[in-house]
């Protein structure tokens, strides 16, 4: 369980910047983008993985998923009610300069909305975090919370929406506005990235839309599927995955031997040793 360093006592409260939370990025200074027009301004400027992160991890753009985000955090799940909540926009995860990048869609409310980290503390975070870790990209199986030591083997996990969103469900506004942090981080590591794995449908389209953004669009539109390949330009795969969501996952639809055969694949696509 994470708590505040000094007192040792569970937030009550979405975490303040430079409140102690483990690997925050952003300090009391950072600034802060309040609408569409400033994130798109400090998002062209922004010049390493350090400083996006930051600036992204404080974003109050979009005021319906501003209180969604805080509520959560504040009410919590029963189950965590001990707990503290990020209850902030989650920045990327993993390798400054990656050779894979996998895009998912938004934070769930009790997982990374809660863990501060892409991915962490929920079902689907346990299904992907097992599956890397089969296939050598990350160094534990687990991914509990910001303070577990997980690391990453030139992987980098991304998402188009930063905060957690209402039913899972952010609307094309608050998918506009949170774009220009998206194009950004592609911006600061595509030059390394060979690979890019896309969970789910919706991941796909941004990674095609990513790659249009470079300057090397995709020369077709290819559908989505899980397996499906495409060839993003410049020497970089994309590669689709189903999410591995609890209902996928429940369902039958994606099996741990199927996460297995694509993130094999993609690590020796994308030359990890």
């Amino acid at each position: 369980m994470l708590a505040h360093p000094n007192t040792g006592l569970p937030f009550d409260s979405p975490v303040r910047p430079g409140s102690g939370w483990p690997g925050d990025p952003a300090t009391p200074r950072t600034p802060v983008a309040g609408d569409a027009a400033t994130v798109a301004t400090l998002a062209a400027q922004v010049e390493s993985i350090g400083e996006l992160d930051a600036l992204s991890s404080v974003c109050r753009a979009c005021p319906r998923l501003v209180t969604w985000r805080e509520d959560v955090a504040r009410v919590k799940r029963r189950a965590f009610a001990d707990q503290p909540y990020w209850g902030r926009p989650v920045p990327g995860w993993g390798a400054e300069r990656p050779r894979l990048l996998i895009v998912g869609l938004a934070p769930a409310a009790h997982g990374a909305n809660r863990t501060g980290r892409m991915f962490t503390g929920d079902r689907s975070g346990d299904q992907l975090y097992a599956a890397l870790h089969r296939a050598g990209l990350v160094n534990q199986p687990t991914s509990v919370d910001a303070a577990d030591g997980l690391r990453a083997n030139q992987i980098r996990i991304v998402a188009p929406v930063r905060c957690a969103p209402p039913a899972n469900a952010p609307t094309p506004a608050e998918r506009d506005t949170c774009w220009p942090w998206l194009e950004a981080e592609w911006r600061l590591v595509r030059q390394q990235v060979r690979v890019v794995v896309a969970l789910g449908g919706f991941g796909w389209q941004i990674a095609l839309r990513m790659a249009g953004a470079s300057g090397a669009p995709a020369q077709r539109k290819p559908r989505f599927g899980h397996g499906a390949v495409a060839e993003l330009g410049s020497g970089v795969r994309l590669l689709g995955c189903y999410h591995p969501s609890q209902q996928n996952m429940f369902t039958g639809r994606l099996t741990p031997t199927m996460l297995d055969d694509i993130f094999t694949d993609a690590r020796k696509q994308a030359g990890i040793r």
